[in-house]
């Protein structure tokens, strides 16, 4: 696809531009070639790794880390000093820096259970967030999400970067042009290998960590180093597993190209037969989901080295002029049109996008309330698998038919760290 159809295909997937408040006008969108001044929450692995991305842009400037484990503060400013000459500032409470009227948004590479809130507490600052996926711990989080965005008029990228990678775009608008006639499945998926994570007991908290904190809107409980750096993606008070750690990207870039909505039916199987460790989210899952023309698949086992076609991670979509398969190599057309396109960059061109974005005010390649539809076929799924039962949804509610499933869309929050209902 030539530069110019890839331009097209994306301004018509962006969506109307964000009304400007003259209160929350940023003097980025006011002076085009003046510095983007960022704040990172979260900076120990993706957060240092978000601050190596964006400082390759040369309008931004990292000016504050947040991170309630000190312990993690002087890799990252490292990692900003070997970019920029100013040294950034470092606080333990994202609130302090929302303060701070020189900083036009946030980079938010906390754990799930904090997203919801930390964006939603920027957005009222009147700054724009890039939030790492999944976009929220739970469903109503994500609504919650999409309307503090709408209410204060903010730029809100998602990090499900496949939206922004060329080899991407050119596969949406080959499925788009029809040349694969109907695609009635698709199938995503995972493997992974990964260790088990042992068993181990409750501790005392580490010097130089503010425990109250890192637990922010989750439940009250001692201390575990199991709970904690990484692994807490696999604990439901903190984490949504492999579905939401790694299934968001192909359940993301499934449902983009394939341009759907919500499901009407989520079913899943699995659970958690290969590890023997504190690990509370499955190891192996399969989880269907059922669209009014399609069906699409999720499928996780975490322990195995390959998983479908030979490819660790891939998304197929089977249609009836042929199947797209995405693998190493790119993508390409399988039984039909010889068509197929090489792996391009994502990460470096989703930075871009979000940057612009907060110049120009329009709507983000990934934007909040995207990130909310793709994230919300996570917790669909990981509630099946927990409930055992088959739900119905419904997309104006976003409810199911099932009380216990309704009870999981959402959860009890601490003192001082609740996600407002109106934000």
């Amino acid at each position: 696809m030539s530069e110019l159809q890839r331009r097209t295909f994306l301004q018509g997937s962006l969506g109307a531009a964000s009304a400007l408040s003259a209160l929350n006008y940023t003097r980025a969108a006011d002076e085009p070639n003046e510095k983007v001044r960022l704040a990172v929450m979260g900076v120990r692995a993706r957060g240092r790794q978000l601050i190596q991305g964006f400082t390759q842009l040369p309008e931004v400037e990292i000016v504050a880390l947040v991170d309630p484990d000190e312990t993690v503060i002087p890799q990252a400013l490292k990692t900003v000093a070997e970019r920029q000459r100013r040294e950034p500032t470092v606080e333990k409470d994202i609130r302090k820096v929302l303060e701070n009227r020189d900083i036009q948004g946030v980079i938010i590479a906390a754990p799930d259970h904090w997203h919801a809130l930390a964006t939603i507490w920027v957005c009222q600052a009147g700054k724009d967030v890039y939030v790492e996926k999944p976009l929220s711990h739970n469903l109503v989080e994500g609504r919650r999400m999409v309307d503090a965005a709408r209410r204060h008029n903010r730029i809100v990228q998602v990090g499900t970067q496949r939206r922004s990678g060329g080899h991407c775009i050119s596969a949406a608008e080959f499925v788009r042009s029809g040349k694969l006639g109907k695609v009635p499945f698709a199938r995503t998926w995972i493997a992974g290998n990964r260790r088990p994570i042992g068993k181990r007991a409750d501790a005392a908290v580490p010097n130089g960590v503010d425990y109250d904190l890192w637990l922010g809107p989750a439940p009250q409980r001692p201390f575990n180093p199991n709970r904690f750096h990484y692994n807490w993606h696999w604990f439901w008070d903190y984490g949504t597993g492999e579905l939401g750690n790694n299934g968001i990207h192909a359940l993301d870039l499934a449902r983009w190209l394939l341009d759907l909505d919500a499901p009407t039916r989520i079913s899943s199987g699995g659970g958690k037969f290969f590890y023997d460790d504190d690990q509370e989210t499955p190891d192996t899952h399969m989880a269907v989901y059922d669209f009014a023309n399609c069906s699409i698949l999720w499928e996780h086992r975490i322990w195995s080295r390959t998983g479908f076609e030979g490819e660790p991670w891939g998304v197929v979509l089977y249609g009836e002029k042929g199947n797209l398969i995405f693998d190493k190599n790119g993508w390409h057309v399988q039984d039909g049109d010889a068509a197929a396109d090489k792996m391009q960059p994502t990460d470096a061109p989703h930075y871009r996008n979000f940057i612009d974005c907060v110049k120009n005010r329009r709507r983000p390649n990934a934007d909040v309330e995207e990130g909310h539809k793709s994230a919300r076929l996570c917790h669909l799924g990981n509630i099946a698998i927990r409930t055992s039962k088959t739900l119905q949804f419904d997309a104006k509610t976003e409810t199911t038919q099932d009380a216990d499933a309704n009870r999981l869309l959402t959860r009890t929050y601490r003192r001082g760290f609740e996600v407002p209902e109106r934000p």
